[in-house]
Parts: structure tokens; sequence; C-alpha cells
């Protein structure tokens, strides 16, 4: 496993920022996890989601209402994947830890693994954001060039057009290929899975074959294979594209910084929280229409400074991060809508599919990644 740390020897910036939160939580009497707010997005989410499924499955459908329908489903269970999923896994859902288990579940509902999300999402990335050779999330090669330290090939000329058809297959590789990688090879990327217990081996086989059972098998049953075929196909493209493009608008974008590990040791100068921001971006933070259905996570530097706080809570707190980093003279990355922050991806995945002059890869040390 490659070795990164941060000069967390004195946390000026984070220690003053934590004592602003821990304040306005008592001052307004708060708890940190989720609320009727959230607990409101399960009500409607859930049911609808399972009222998509069975409308696909027993309505007299047109094949134009199909797709739609499917399209709609995939973009719910991406709605369900960042309100319920994702707080639930970073234990923020509920105070009670259980029920944070069982939400949690959710993510194995959308063909994913909770157990394998929390070491990829909680662990790697949130501890290691935007460092080449940890941080899964940037390990699409080498299909794609997402930092200046991986290798460039040809067909990355054309990452800024072709990303988008890929991202459409995040939710199918997870199904059917990445969580087996992770099973068999017991590692997220680099980093080494803690050992599974007989639960947890349980819990996956189970659930992968629950998933197929209803996404596939009962499908194919009730409407026949083309059919099933083109809403699955629909779905998850849906589902895929939403996913992607959510978390990739929140790291790989203009002024998000990036660093690589190798063999070698080594020690960022910055504190942890620094390095959060300096990585991450919010965008479309003004949009309530945006935040409900994306969780929060256009907020995504209050995320990653606080990921044990519901989303929920985001906006009011992105006053305080915003307002401290201006005090600590650090860059506050911000894009005011959504469509901003994808011209943003799509300039600097253009240029980083740029051809180098000299191959940024050829200069890392031995055993880096590239």
């Amino acid at each position: 496993m490659y070795k990164v740390t941060f000069n967390n020897k004195n946390k000026v910036f984070f220690n003053a920022l934590k004592a602003s939160v821990d304040k306005y939580f008592a001052d307004n009497n708060l708890k940190k996890t989720g609320n009727w707010k959230l607990y409101q997005k399960t009500i409607i989410l859930i049911p609808a989601a399972i009222g998509i499924y069975a409308a696909l499955l027993l309505a007299p459908l047109t094949p134009f209402w199909g797709v739609v329908l499917s399209g709609l489903f995939g973009f719910t269970l991406a709605s369900i994947g960042f309100n319920i999923m994702h707080d639930a896994c970073h234990g923020c859902y509920s105070s009670r830890t259980w029920v944070n288990d069982i939400m949690g579940l959710s993510m194995n509902a959308l063909g994913g693994n909770a157990f394998f999300w929390k070491l990829k999402h909680n662990i790697v990335h949130h501890t290691y954001t935007n460092i080449d050779g940890i941080d899964d999330d940037i390990n699409n090669k080498p299909f794609m060039r997402e930092c200046s330290t991986q290798k460039w090939y040809p067909p990355h000329k054309y990452q800024h057009y072709y990303m988008f058809v890929l991202y459409g297959f995040t939710s199918l590789f997870l199904l059917f290929i990445t969580d087996y990688i992770k099973y068999v090879t017991k590692k997220v990327y680099t980093t080494p899975l803690k050992p599974m217990d007989f639960k947890e081996h349980l819990v996956f086989w189970v659930s992968k074959a629950l998933y197929v059972g209803f996404t596939i098998v009962l499908p194919i049953m009730v409407v026949g294979w083309e059919a099933w075929l083109v809403g699955f196909l629909v779905m998850h493209f849906v589902l895929g594209l939403t996913l992607a493009l959510v978390f990739q608008l929140a790291h790989v974008v203009e002024h998000a910084e990036f660093d690589v590990a190798g063999i070698e040791p080594k020690k960022i100068e910055n504190e942890w929280a620094i390095h959060q921001v300096k990585t991450t971006a919010d965008f479309g933070a003004k949009s309530k229409i945006l935040s409900w259905f994306a969780g929060g996570l256009n907020f995504q530097i209050e995320h990653h400074l606080f990921p044990r706080i519901s989303h929920i809570h985001y906006p009011a707190l992105s006053k305080i991060v915003e307002q401290t980093c201006n005090d600590f003279g650090i860059l506050y990355n911000n894009f005011p809508t959504l469509g901003s922050a994808i011209a943003s991806h799509f300039r600097f995945m253009k240029q980083l599919g740029q051809r180098p002059v000299q191959n940024m890869s050829d200069k890392l040390p031995e055993g880096a990644a590239a």
C-alpha cells in the first residue's frame, strides 16, 4: 500500500473551522445527523422507485413510455444513492447504527456492495482525494486521463466527447466487473480490503443474486427479453451517467489540485482539511432542486470536510466554510451553476487529452502510478 501522510501537526485551519461549525449546531440546538427533511426524501424516493418498477412490469406501456420510465427509474435510483445510501454509509442518516446499516444496504439494492463502497469512498477517497495511485475515483485508466501524472494515449484527444458515454456504463461496470475484482483481489485499487467475515460474504452473494433475480430474471419472464434489454440498458445508462457526473464535477474540474503517490512514502505539506478544499469543488449551490435530488453532493467541499454530518446541513455550513477559507486565504472553488461545472469539466478533460510536451508519467519515481 502506498503511504501518504499530511502535515496535521498544527491543524489551524480545521480547528478554527470545526469550532465555528460546532457553535452553529450548539446555537441552533441541532443534531448533526438527518432529520425530517431527509426522512421525507426517503418516504418519497423509495416508494417512487418501487412504483416505477411495478409499472414497468405490469402496466401496458408503449415502447416510448417504457424507455421514458426506464430512464426515470435510473434517475430515481441515483437519487436514492445520493440521499439515502450516501448518508447511511457515512453513518449520518441516523444517530442509530442499526438504522444506518439497514439504509446503507440500499447500495446493494442498486447492484453494488456497501462493504466495498465504505472502504473505497469513506476511507480511500475521503482521505486521499485526487491522489493518483491511491484514489480509485480517478482510476479510469487507460480509458481516460484525469490528471497530468497519468499516462497519455492517443484516444485521450477525444475523451472530452466520449467520456459522457463511458459514464453511462459506470453502474453496469460496477455490477458485473469491479465488485468481483475487489472480491477476488481483496483490494480497492492499491489499498487492501479489511477481511470479510462470513456475514459480509453472505450479504455479497445473496444481494447479487437478488439483484439479478429482480432486475434480469423476473423482468424477462414478465415482459420478454427484448423489452427487458432495452429498459435495463436505458435504466443503467441514466443511473451510471448521473452517478459519475455528480462525482466528477466535484473533483475533476478546473482549479482542483492533484497529487501523486509512489512506492516511497510521501508527506503532503498541507493539513488534511486544506488538501480537501484544494482538491474539491461545489457547484449549483443556489439550486434547491439540484440539492434535493443530488443529496447535497453539490456541496462537496462541506461533505469532504465533515463527512459524518448529514447533507441536509450543508447549505448552512457552506457559508461558514467559505468565510473560513477566505479568512485563511484558501481558494473556495465554487461553480455557480450545474452547467458551468459541466463546462469546466469538459474544458479540463479536453486539456488533459492533449498530447503532453513531455509525458508527466515519465518523470515519476520508479513504482509510482502512471
